[in-house]
């Protein structure tokens, strides 16, 4: 059924982004027309040209704010905390809470880069750099204090980022396993991959 609006400006933004990421994530972005969000908002297809010109536009201000929400969560959750072990698992913890609340953005966000212009691309790729420059920092930092066991650091990084990234795929609320449980268990993981626990007794 089609969602009603009303006339605020900020309110028919949001329920546009809300709809594309719901039938992006959904049907692919491909798949997806512009007259089919509006019906999914309620509004006239040409309503969507006042915040978005094309649909191109649309898809990246999604991924786009998707990554600086990322970044953003993480600044906020970053421990004081100096040492490596504990800014690894606070970066496990945030992420994987992060994606799991937003499943179908993390989903469009990594499925739909090859929908992007190389210029929009090349935008999106860097805030994706920037924030796995922040793990590949702290891997680093472990190795040099020896409290991780890390032999490449960019290679432990992105093995690192595609397993927690991964939970989407599988994960769905009110099953098995809480939130909680994933984080635990997959920083566990993280923290045997990276050796962890026999860094902190040596």
């Amino acid at each position: 059924m089609a969602r009603t609006t009303g006339s605020d400006g900020g309110r028919t933004e949001a329920a546009i982004r809300e709809a594309a990421v719901d039938l992006f994530a959904r049907r692919g972005y491909e798949a997806v027309t512009t007259r089919q969000i509006a019906a999914a908002v309620g509004v006239q297809a040409a309503a969507l040209y006042r915040y978005f010109p094309t649909k191109e536009d649309l898809l990246f201000d999604l991924m786009r704010r998707h990554m600086e929400a990322l970044i953003a969560s993480w600044e906020a959750k970053r421990p004081d905390d100096p040492d490596p072990v504990a800014r690894l698992s606070a970066f496990v913890d945030n992420h994987i809470r992060f994606h799991v609340e937003r499943r179908h953005s993390t989903h469009v966000s990594n499925m739909e880069l090859r929908s992007l212009s190389k210029e929009r691309l090349s935008q999106v790729l860097r805030l994706r750099t920037a924030y796995e420059k922040e793990l590949r920092a702290i891997l680093r930092d472990g190795a040099e204090s020896r409290r991780l066991t890390v032999d490449d650091v960019g290679l432990t990084a992105m093995a690192i980022i595609q397993m927690i990234t991964g939970v989407i795929v599988w994960f769905r609320p009110g099953e098995r396993l809480s939130v909680e449980e994933v984080a635990r268990t997959y920083l566990a993981m993280t923290l045997r991959l990276t050796a962890a626990q026999e860094a902190r007794e040596n």
